[in-house]
């Protein structure tokens, strides 16, 4: 009995070890190609159309990568489409983006929900961003596809 309860928690911190191995990368090209499995070969999911839209990065097969998307869409894409910036997607309703990273600060802009930033640093829980024209600070727990 003790054996069989090694075993399972060995497999489930596996598992649970598995999530870790998780990270993000961004999209390369306006246009990149969600397929339904790890080849040229399979058929065309989804036709992404937005440049530096974050995914997660879960399992890769030769040079494809199984990612899911912020809609929890989930497929391969070619490696090639595939790019090493930080971007990230507003997930608040409304995000003030500040000048200095603390609330305190002038307040720059206000994003919509989905809108879709640079990132250029983040430290403790704060993100330096680039949108449109300007360059401020914003909560990390805003934004999804950081670091």
């Amino acid at each position: 009995m003790l054996k069989l309860i090694i075993v399972f928690f060995c497999f489930f911190f596996e598992i649970s070890s598995f999530s870790k191995n998780e990270y993000f990368l961004t999209l390369r090209n306006d246009k990149v190609n969600l397929r339904q499995g790890p080849s040229f070969d399979y058929p065309v999911k989804i036709l992404y159309t937005k440049k530096f839209l974050p995914i997660i990065i879960q399992d890769e097969y030769g040079n494809f990568k199984k990612i899911k998307d912020h809609e929890n869409n989930s497929g391969w894409i070619h490696i090639s489409q595939l790019s090493k910036k930080k971007a990230a997607l507003v997930i608040d309703k409304n995000l003030i983006v500040f000048n200095s990273p603390t609330l305190y600060s002038k307040p720059l802009v206000l994003l919509k929900q989905g809108k879709l930033c640079m990132i250029i640093k983040c430290k403790n829980e704060w993100c330096k961003i680039n949108v449109d024209n300007y360059k401020g600070w914003v909560r990390q727990n805003a934004l999804w596809g950081r670091l």
